[in-house]
């Protein structure tokens, strides 16, 4: 029997696992010496961030949850590699896949090479360049001791080879980020309350922002709120806001009659949001990739990508962290001078099916 080990902690890791398991499973059906065992990190366990992204993907619950949610970084850290150590060695798979870049992905990595068993990377490879983010330390860590290296486009196949990584660990798939945005647009729904029921389609946008760069200073969070509203042009604002940034601004004051603070929602409904809203403002990777999808222009609040394709065939521009660079892009929006979506090669839905392919290729 080939066990299969998938790794999921934080939200961005449900949207990325959720095709695999599904293609997993429907591979199951003519090969009965697959099997697969999904562990939940609890890097994030809050409902939102968690809980409901298993309902609304069809994912089956977790095998294990391993509780390792909270504390500092280290911390959790240290806490995911103690339990995911336990979890390999009562059940010890052929093969350990993780997602993404965040802290589960180091650490479940590190944990499962320190007992010689292979790990593959979906979204290896991919950069920013910025090495005061911590998701660059997890993927730099991740991508030097990986077994396979499952990549989203070209340019990350080009930053492995050019770190020594042999060619053959590499497959280019795409994107199952991608692949969980088409197969569930169908389902898309309006959050419920007031506020959504009151907005027009393309007569609004979507802001969000949770990198500490941006929101845990209050000046430069105050700064960056009032700059987006000055040149808004008093549309509606539809800010889905993380718990520690709800607390900085409510100590700030800040407020505007257009501006609609909301809790975090659901994979269906914000996208939903997403689909309909005029433009995207936000400082998240993963969003740029749904929002150039679905031909939605996206500013993005930092000064470096991991996902540049999102630029050159997206929709998305990097705006940059000084509140004084919105202007021109707003005004630009606002002409309809918007790029469109170009299309980015083998962002089609069929990534896990690819990533599956070859791991019954390799494995079983």
């Amino acid at each position: 029997m080939a066990l299969i080990t998938l790794v999921a902690g934080a939200r961005p890791n449900f949207m990325k696992i959720a095709p695999i398991i599904h293609q997993l499973l429907a591979s199951m059906d003519s090969l009965p010496n697959l099997k697969y065992r999904l562990v939940h990190t609890g890097q994030h366990y809050d409902q939102k961030m968690s809980g409901d992204f298993f309902e609304q993907l069809h994912i089956p619950s977790p095998h294990v949850n391993l509780g390792a949610g909270g504390g500092s970084q280290a911390e959790q850290t240290a806490a995911v590699m103690l339990a995911f150590e336990k979890e390999l060695i009562a059940n010890r798979p052929a093969l350990v896949i993780v997602v993404g870049d965040v802290t589960s992905t180091l650490a479940c990595t590190i944990t499962a090479k320190k007992l010689l068993i292979d790990v593959a990377h979906v979204e290896g490879g991919i950069r920013s360049g910025d090495m005061t983010m911590p998701e660059e330390i997890n993927r730099i860590v991740t991508d030097s001791i990986t077994d396979h290296f499952f990549t989203t486009s070209k340019l990350a196949n080009d930053n492995l080879i050019s770190s020594g990584v042999p060619q053959e660990k590499i497959h280019l798939v795409g994107n199952t980020m991608i692949d969980t945005l088409i197969a569930n647009q169908p389902r898309f729904s309006r959050p419920e309350g007031e506020v959504f029921d009151r907005l027009e389609k393309r007569k609004y946008f979507v802001l969000t922002m949770h990198r500490p760069a941006n929101v845990d200073q209050q000046e430069k969070l105050k700064a960056m709120i009032d700059a987006i509203m000055m040149v808004t042009a008093s549309m509606p604002v539809i800010f889905p806001v993380h718990p520690r940034t709800a607390t900085n601004m409510r100590e700030l004051g800040i407020s505007y009659p257009s501006l609609h603070m909301v809790d975090p929602l659901g994979y269906l409904e914000f996208n939903y949001l997403v689909e309909n809203a005029f433009a995207v403002i936000t400082d998240s990777g993963g969003i740029t990739e749904e929002a150039s999808v679905m031909n939605v222009p996206c500013l993005t609040l930092r000064d470096n990508t991991e996902r540049p394709e999102t630029i050159t065939l997206g929709t998305n521009e990097l705006v940059g962290t000084n509140p004084d660079n919105l202007k021109p892009f707003l005004q630009k929006l606002m002409k309809g001078e918007w790029k469109s979506y170009q299309g980015i090669p083998l962002w089609d839905g069929n990534a896990a099916r690819r990533i599956v392919d070859k791991v019954i290729e390799l494995y079983i």
